[in-house]
């Protein structure tokens, strides 16, 4: 980290010199001049292959994700200057950077450079980002394009085919990336085109067009489609989201039949679904039976278990799986404690079981301080609001704009206004948007 501080600080002070000098091989808008090494040149480190490991390059272009040409300008000059030789995992980070903020001709003159470089050729995960950043841009011709360049680079295969997929379905794409599998790319053949059906059915249940994720499933039965557990696995989370658990259920029970061997992760979407269309006993029955198959649970599986037994009204049956986590060595999450943190209701009883939580290593999230100052503020309890409040900073978490408008709610809710209007002008000055109020006379930026 001292390595690192080196090179910001005196990175910040030579940053006009590098503007001027290190990015002509990039784009000549950022220099009218070609760079010439010189033994004047004043560098960030001292210019041995020693002072930077590849580490130290991908920590450090890591710290200008959010700065594309701070993070070109330090790409260039460890190069030129350091004589550090770039890998294609650093060229690979770079990418990502300059994808980030769209600039595609700068990316593919990169990948120009990676093609002549033997110890930095253009990979799988290279495209990976292109696909990525282009689709996240909706440029899908472009996306679809840079498929189809990757047999300059012998990486037109099954594998980059995939990734161009999870990508435009993975910015809600799904429609292009439908048409380009089932219609365009028909005559294709792959060996595991189930993990591409699988991808593209992902994409509608990330789109919650459920009517769409029943006709693609429908449509892999047409197509001879061999489903997998992934597959499966999917689709009974469709059901469930999509309030028909019972269906899940049914898929179960169809699973079992064929033989199909679940995991962890599928039999988590059972016990779940189970629980709502048959109720929380028939999931602990299918919680008994993985065990018994030798199917280990996760903490997913406790939390399942214990939110359904909270929901039911189940309290100290909750406590009892709460404490057999520990024994079995599944230590409690965040969300194990959110679970009881939504049933109990006594300001009590919950802040105990918070102390507990933080007492135990587990760390609470700002959605964890937002929900408990919410849930005290309805209830009209303004002592517990702060001791969330002040835990919340000796945790050293800084409040967000929801941990903000949770406790000045609460303030409101009690008639202390100027106490409220205090927290809103802290709220300002650190930058967060208040919502209007009218007790507090604020008003929306837009009107």
């Amino acid at each position: 980290m001292a390595m690192l501080s080196l090179i910001s600080a005196r990175h910040r002070n030579s940053v006009r010199c590098i503007r001027r000098t290190l990015l002509y091989p990039f784009t000549e808008s950022f220099s009218t001049k070609p760079f010439k090494p010189s033994e004047q040149s004043n560098p960030i480190i001292p210019p041995n292959s020693t002072s930077l490991d590849h580490s130290n390059v991908r920590q450090t272009l890591s710290c200008y994700a959010n700065d594309w040409k701070r993070a070109i300008e330090f790409f260039t000059w460890v190069q030129i200057q350091s004589g550090f030789n770039h890998t294609t995992d650093t060229y690979n980070g770079m990418i990502d950077i300059l994808g980030k903020f769209f600039e595609f001709d700068l990316i593919w003159d990169l990948i120009k450079r990676m093609k002549e470089d033997p110890i930095a050729y253009p990979n799988h995960v290279t495209f990976r980002i292109v696909f990525k950043r282009y689709a996240s841009a909706h440029l899908v011709e472009e996306a679809t394009n840079a498929y189809y360049r990757t047999e300059e680079f012998g990486l037109m295969d099954e594998t980059s085919y995939s990734n161009l997929i999870d990508a435009l379905c993975e910015y809600k794409h799904v429609i292009e990336a439908e048409e380009l599998f089932l219609v365009k790319s028909r005559d294709l053949v792959f060996k595991d085109d189930v993990k591409i059906y699988n991808v593209i059915l992902r994409g509608w249940f990330k789109m919650g067009w459920w009517k769409k994720c029943r006709e693609f499933w429908e449509e892999m039965d047409r197509r001879g489609v061999c489903k997998s557990l992934y597959s499966y696995s999917i689709y009974m989370d469709i059901q469930c989201k999509s309030g028909k658990p019972w269906r899940a259920v049914k898929l179960y029970k169809e699973m079992k039949k064929k033989g199909i061997r679940l995991d962890v992760v599928a039999y988590n979407t059972v016990i779940h679904a189970i629980g709502l269309s048959e109720g929380v006993d028939f999931s602990i029955r299918v919680f008994r039976e993985m065990k018994e198959v030798g199917c280990e649970p996760n903490v997913v599986t406790y939390n399942t278990i214990v939110k359904l037994l909270c929901e039911n009204g189940r309290i100290r049956d909750a406590y009892r799986v709460f404490d057999q986590m520990r024994e079995k060595g599944c230590a409690p999450n965040v969300m194990t404690y959110h679970c009881f943190f939504g049933c109990l209701e006594k300001p009590k009883q919950i802040l105990s079981m918070f102390d507990r939580m933080i007492n135990r290593g587990v760390r609470p999230r700002m959605d964890t301080y937002v929900m408990l100052m919410k849930k005290f503020g309805r209830w009209g309890f303004l002592r517990p609001v702060f001791i969330v409040w002040e835990k919340m900073e000796e945790q050293g978490c800084s409040p967000d704009a929801s941990a903000y408008s949770a406790l000045i709610d609460a303030l409101v809710q009690k008639g202390l206004v100027d106490e409220a209007r205090i927290y809103e002008e802290e709220m300002l000055a650190k930058g967060l948007s208040p919502k209007p109020r009218v007790d507090l006379g604020t008003k929306p930026l837009i009107e």
